[in-house]
Parts: structure tokens; sequence; C-alpha cells
């Protein structure tokens, strides 16, 4: 079969509907500036006509306890180009993309995510559309370099994304969460079922075709970043544990080697006691103790981890729960709300 060309429309094909999913919590400092920049951007992009008049920016309100939530309604209020969908509380930047993504599919033919700071670059996007139009279903933002990560940051991505390819997933070294799905590729993720979302994981599992957008990093317009270096922590362990059973099979080989070397010091030991040589070793029995202690408490730690997220799993409950989703008009592309 002959691969589609988007960019070979008849005169009765329209542009894609995009939806921008914005996730946002405790914005207020930001969010008005970043929605005037984005209102701005959707509104050139539809006078070339490459999208569709009826393309929003669908901010996720991800239960923020600051202004957010009163600042949105009013810029929905005000715009028809906005709306916006309201967690009860708040379930996390992973799970607020994928309400958005997943909520959008049913008005929209492409949806691209991009944090609400914008200091993933929004000029990017007519390079994503472009991508899109050539046929792809997947179109993945990329960082150029991390010059606005400090140094700690910097070596710890690098580490990570390395790690993540030894224990064999798919991820792409410095992908962020600015990325575009068509409808084809929503339809297939609204189809993954588990708790622990790891996006950037997750996505390229998928498999349809893709292509990659660079863009620059700019620094944030006001306010500080929320994902604190424990959110990062527990999406890094939930993008391990979510997709490789590697650091278990490493569990099961340790202990093996351990076993092996214990063996081998129980020969010697008792070879020199026949001998009667007088070996105090305390030292050595000290330092074997400890490392031996410390990897059977990391191996716990591990086995945990797993278990943690087996017990997540099963419990069955809801990745989020909705409050409310606000629009500015009575109806959206002909479905009644």
């Amino acid at each position: 079969m002959k691969e589609i060309n988007r960019n070979k429309k008849t005169e009765n094909e329209k542009a894609p509907i995009l939806y921008l999913v914005v996730p946002c919590f405790n914005e207020e400092e930001v969010i008005e500036k970043s929605a005037g920049i984005m209102l701005k951007k959707l509104q050139s992009l539809e006078k070339q006509k490459v999208i569709s008049k009826d393309s929003k920016v669908f901010f996720v309100n991800d239960g923020s306890k600051d202004a957010t939530k009163e600042i949105l309604i009013s810029l929905v209020e005000k715009n028809r180009e906005f709306a916006v969908l309201n967690f009860t509380t708040n379930y996390g930047h992973q799970n607020a993309i994928y309400a958005g993504m997943i909520t959008a599919k049913d008005y929209a033919d492409i949806v691209v995510t991009i944090d609400a700071d914008l200091q993933q670059d929004i000029e990017a996007l007519d390079r994503f559309i472009a991508a899109y139009q050539a046929g792809n279903d997947v179109v993945y933002g990329v960082r150029n370099d991390r010059n606005t990560d400090g140094a700690f940051k910097k070596f710890t991505a690098t580490m990570y994304y390395r790690f993540m390819h030894l224990l064999g997933c798919k991820i792409i070294s410095n992908s962020a969460d600015y990325r575009l799905l068509s409808k084809k590729a929503l339809n297939i993720l609204a189809e993954y079922k588990e708790s622990n979302l790891f996006l950037r994981g997750l996505i390229p599992s998928i498999g349809l075709n893709s292509d990659i957008v660079y863009f620059d990093v700019k620094e944030r317009e006001a306010g500080s970043s929320k994902y604190t270096f424990s959110k990062m922590a527990n999406l890094a362990i939930d993008g391990i544990t979510s997709f490789s059973i590697v650091p278990l099979h490493l569990i099961c080989i340790t202990g093996f080697i351990i076993v092996a070397l214990s063996g081998i010091m129980l020969v010697v030991s008792l070879v020199e006691w026949a001998q009667g040589k007088n070996v105090p070793g305390y030292t050595t029995l000290l330092v074997v103790m400890l490392i031996a202690t410390g990897l059977i408490m990391l191996s716990l730690g591990i086995i945990g981890e797993y278990i943690a997220k087996i017990y997540t799993e099963v419990k069955g409950r809801p990745r989020y729960t909705i409050d409310s989703i606000i629009w500015n008009e009575s109806t959206k592309n002909g479905k009644k709300k």
C-alpha cells in the first residue's frame, strides 16, 4: 500500500485541527504571558491555513493551589481559542499530559503537548506540523543542548538516558514532553491501561512512523520550576521500573557472584585453619559484611519498587478525576458539551 503524504491535499480537505495541551500546576506568575504567546502563535498558524480555526490551547489545571484556576477560567471566557480541564486534585505532570491528550483526541486531528512556562520553543510548532504533514504520526521534540541546566542535572540526565538504553528502553535521548501525536497515535495510546505513566518510554513503544524536531530551551519567563528534584527522581524510577526487568536480573546475577565468592572465601579459610595459620581478618570480615548488607538492602529496595508498581496497578484506581471542562462556547466541533 502506498504511503500517504498529507502535504498533497485536495481542495475539499481541510487543515488539521490542532489542540495544544498545556499542563499547569501553580503557574499564576507566568500563565497569562504564556497564554498570550500561545494564542498569537495559534492565530498565526490559522492565518497561514496550516491549522484549522477550530484549533485550541487546552490547559490542564493539575490541582493548582494558587490562582492558576481562576486565571485560566478568565482566559477561557475572553477567548474562544482557550479551554481548560480541571482536576479535582493534583495527580502529577504525566497524568495531566495524558488526560489532556486523551480528552483532546475526540476533537483534534493532532495534539502537541508543551509546558506552561514555554521554555520549550513554541516557534518549533511549524516544524512539528510539517513533519506530521510528511506522514509521521508521532513527532518528538528533542533539546539541542542542556546549557540551561546546572552541571549536576546535566550529568545525571546524560547518565540516566545511557542507563535506560542499556536496560533496553526505546527512550529518545534528551527528548522532552514536547511532542506531536496524531489522532491515530492517540487512539492507540488510549489502549494502554497502566497507572504508572512514563510517556517518554511509552509513546516510542507504539511503533508508528515518527520524526524528530530539535529545539532550543529558553529561560523561564517568570516564577520557578515546579519539577522538584524528588519529582524528577520519581519520574526516573518510574521509567526504569515500568520498562525494564533488567534490574531484577542484575540482582540474581549479583547474588550468584556473592555466593560464589563466599564459597571461595570459605574454602580459603578452611585451608588456612587446617594449616594452623592465625589470621585475625577483622577488617576483611567487616568490609565483606558491610558490602553484603548494602547489596541486600539495595536488592530489597529494587524488588520493593516493582512490588509497589504491582500494588498500584492491581488496585485499579483511576489515573485522575476531572472536576470540570470549560469551553468558551456551547458547542465544540458540532458536539454538545
